[in-house]
């Protein structure tokens, strides 16, 4: 895999782990990390080889958000425009994850705040620290959030709880992530990546046109009501069934031995 300046991908067998590499800095986003992790998504989501993977921060935290120091860079002389910003160099990055067909795990140590958390909260699964922690610091310098940030918390606590989150800028703690739906799991700091990297690769022992189909329904039935949802899955499942995975996996059970995935 390739080598970039501020992310890190390890390969793990049928798993990468991808860590955002500024850890001086806290992991917070500058031009560098927000060009390499675009190109490290893709390059993980391209491989076949690859069925599961795992974004953590190298160092103390997962993100900081935005590197703050860093001046908006014009170029030609024009104004600096922040739509453009976000949805050029943050949404790509953030939309390859919604949309890869593997499934992704955020393992968050430390801070997960600002545009951090937005790529904490976009995986599909999350497994955080103890002494982790979910931030929208936005109001606190007048600002709101981004990267989608708001679409994850109203869909996973409800209107007035995500405004109130926002709002008073809580830190919300991992345990109360927990109990909110913000992640899955909460282990303790120095087993983060050991127990990330294990369910890892316990998913990527699974049916791999499973877990993408999977995926693409529960993203289409938070949008879509539940009729059009029962033919979607009937599709989906047309697919997979007519799959020489599902024809595998069948044999496999009966003759009692482990199947032997191919993903088509």
């Amino acid at each position: 895999m390739s080598d970039y300046d501020t992310v890190l991908i390890e390969r793990r067998g049928p798993v990468a782990l991808v860590s955002l590499n500024r850890p001086d800095q806290l992991n917070a986003f500058d031009a560098a990390l927000r060009r390499d992790i675009l190109s490290a998504v893709r390059e993980v989501n391209d491989d076949d080889s690859v069925r599961v993977a795992v974004l953590t921060g190298a160092g103390r935290a997962f993100s900081a958000g935005a590197d703050l120091k860093e001046m908006p860079a014009s170029e030609g002389g024009g104004t600096f425009r922040v739509e453009d910003h976000l949805n050029h160099e943050y949404k790509p990055a953030l939309m390859e994850i919604q949309e890869s067909s593997k499934p992704w795990i955020s393992a968050i140590n430390g801070a997960c705040a600002g545009i951090g958390s937005a790529f904490g909260m976009v995986c599909d699964l999350t497994v955080m620290a103890e002494d982790a922690y979910i931030y929208q610091a936005f109001a606190a310098i007048g600002l709101v959030p981004d990267g989608g940030a708001t679409w994850h918390l109203v869909r996973t606590l409800g209107r007035k709880r995500a405004y109130e989150v926002i709002a008073t800028g809580e830190k919300l703690r991992a345990e109360k992530c927990l109990d909110w739906g913000l992640c899955n799991r909460v282990v303790p700091a120095d087993k983060l990546l050991d127990e990330a990297l294990a369910w890892a690769d316990e998913l990527a022992q699974r049916a791999p046109l499973s877990l993408r189909y999977a995926k693409q329904a529960v993203n289409d039935a938070i949008e879509k009501p539940v009729d059009y949802m029962i033919s979607a899955e009937a599709k989906l499942q047309h697919i997979c069934i007519n799959s020489e995975d599902a024809t595998e996996g069948a044999l496999a059970f009966l003759q009692k031995r482990s199947p032997q995935w191919k993903g088509c």
